[in-house]
């Protein structure tokens, strides 16, 4: 074995979970949990590229688009090639991030597109008309209750929803023809709609570049010997920092503990509940 002949590094960066849906116990991703990684994975000096590995469906539109950012200014401050990998899902946000890639490869199965914008909630009125709850809210502004849940929809809020709506998703198709305009084979008409595919009819879309994994693709590029080195948080044995456990009895002893140490424990096991379920219909849309 030669120990002296080291093959390239490659940072891998794996970016996982719905963007923006954060709680007390479950941070999910942002721009605040993800840039000091980013900035470790491109701060690399001998590494020629970088590796992200995502798999998200989606969330926060500000939050996408300020990680993609920052992967593209590290790429173009270090002079770095950014080869992005998709799991089982890159769709709406999880693909604005995965564009930030110069190239992008999916397994035949993963999802992806979904490249429009969606705002969702429910309806109240009826029900507290039922139960015989009479709600008072006073406010300051013409449009302070705009789409609210406990009063009807008025169609002068859901045009104006609609006009919001239609700027974010023009952000989000101007961000994607940027970096992949040269590349998608079919009108707009036919990519962004919000649809979303498989690996196969996204290859031939353009909205990715191939079907492979980043181990098979980093060794066709960098040869056999290639070096993947996860970038992953870094632990600490106690403090803020430290990393608690995700499973078992031991997991849920370490969120019991982070929440009282906040004095907010029943604020945030209901936080989570709310996060986790907003975060597992993302999922579930995809057939996840």
């Amino acid at each position: 074995m030669d120990l002296f002949n080291k093959g390239p590094i490659i940072p891998v960066l794996k970016m996982s979970g719905a963007i923006g849906m954060s709680s007390p116990f479950k941070p999910g991703l942002s721009l605040a949990t993800t840039a000091s990684l980013i900035e470790r994975a491109f701060s690399v000096k001998k590494a020629k590229a970088v590796a992200i590995v995502i798999n998200s469906p989606g969330g926060s539109p500000v939050q996408s688009r300020l990680i993609f950012k920052r992967i593209r200014d590290f790429a173009d401050e270090k002079k770095k090639k950014v080869y992005v990998f998709t799991e089982d899902v890159a769709a709406s946000g999880g693909y604005m991030i995965a564009v930030a890639g110069d190239e992008i490869y999916v397994d035949p199965s993963s999802i992806v597109g979904s490249i429009g914008v969606i705002s969702a909630g429910f309806g109240f009125e009826r029900l507290i008309e039922k139960v015989g709850v009479e709600r008072r809210v006073h406010t300051a502004g013409k449009h302070k209750m705009s789409l609210d849940p406990f009063s009807p929809e008025k169609p002068e809020d859901i045009v104006r929803l609609k006009g919001i709506q239609a700027e974010i998703h023009k952000v989000f198709i101007d961000l994607v023809k940027s970096r992949r305009g040269s590349k998608i084979t079919v009108p707009d008409d036919d990519v962004f709609t919000g649809e979303f595919w498989a690996g196969e009819k996204a290859v031939e879309l353009g909205l990715v570049d191939g079907i492979s994994d980043v181990r098979t693709k980093m060794r066709e590029i960098y040869g056999e010997k290639v070096r993947l080195a996860l970038v992953a948080p870094k632990r600490a044995l106690w403090g803020p920092g430290r990393a608690k456990p995700s499973v078992g009895m031991s997991g849920v002893a370490g969120d019991v503990l982070e929440a009282l140490r906040g004095g907010g424990l029943t604020s945030g096991i209901s936080e989570d509940v709310i996060s986790t379920l907003e975060e597992r219909a993302l999922w579930a849309k995809f057939g996840l």
